[in-house]
């Protein structure tokens, strides 16, 4: 299964310091953080990797390179800043895709979800989503769980930014800009999207106070 690393957006809560570094180059325990998800697919013997790109765009590509020092093949998609929305820049990137269903990482969470084992078992799936409990910053959720069955009703969970999706949902839609949360309505609506409760780490890096908890989870690791 080929893996997808969204990496377009700008960081704007994490500003004044994504003002010079894009979000996901930004500094977690050692290394930028978008390299905990890289060493963590390599490790899971997931080794083909699309990362789409757009503000500082060329800064990711040159502190990433093809990905051989992380034991992966980095291919990018290259979009320009604000265009696509998160949807959009995964249909834009369907051509690097391939044909089977892929793995969808936000670059700006830090979590130990198993990427090898959800890619095993979610091998064929339609729309598949991990969902964790709800944070402080987001204590409405998103998706409820009935079984596997990912629906519209509460109580509610919250997408963490990892999924695995066919292609179809992405290729289907007509427009070049679209967010994943249309592509998700239309699977749930369809009755063809599951999903699972991940009950450990993850903090959604995307304010200082989540930045700082990550880095000091690692320190104290």
């Amino acid at each position: 299964m080929k893996a997808m690393i969204l990496a377009a957006g700008r960081g704007e809560r994490l500003r004044p310091l994504t003002d010079r570094v894009p979000k996901p180059l930004i500094d977690v325990g050692g290394q930028p953080l978008i390299g905990h998800h890289l060493r963590a697919l390599a490790a899971a013997g997931l080794h083909d990797v699309v990362i789409n790109v757009a503000y500082r765009g060329g800064q990711i590509q040159r502190a990433l390179g093809d990905g051989r020092r992380y034991g992966l093949r980095i291919v990018y998609s290259v979009e320009q800043p604000g265009a696509l929305d998160t949807g959009g820049g995964i249909a834009n990137a369907l051509p690097l895709l391939g044909p089977a269903p892929f793995l969808v990482i936000s670059s700006d969470i830090f979590s130990d979800i198993d990427y090898g084992a959800l890619a095993a078992a979610r091998a064929g799936a339609e729309a598949h989503l991990v969902l964790v409990d709800n944070p402080g910053h987001h204590r409405r959720g998103d998706f409820g769980l009935s079984g596997d069955r990912l629906i519209d009703a509460a109580p509610r969970l919250t997408y963490a930014g990892v999924g695995v999706f066919a292609r179809h949902w992405f290729a289907a839609r007509g427009e070049p800009r679209f967010p994943l949360s249309a592509v998700l309505r239309s699977a749930i609506d369809a009755d063809r999207a599951t999903g699972e409760h991940h009950r450990g780490r993850w903090i959604d890096v995307g304010r200082p106070s989540a930045l700082a908890a990550a880095r000091q989870g690692l320190s104290a690791a």
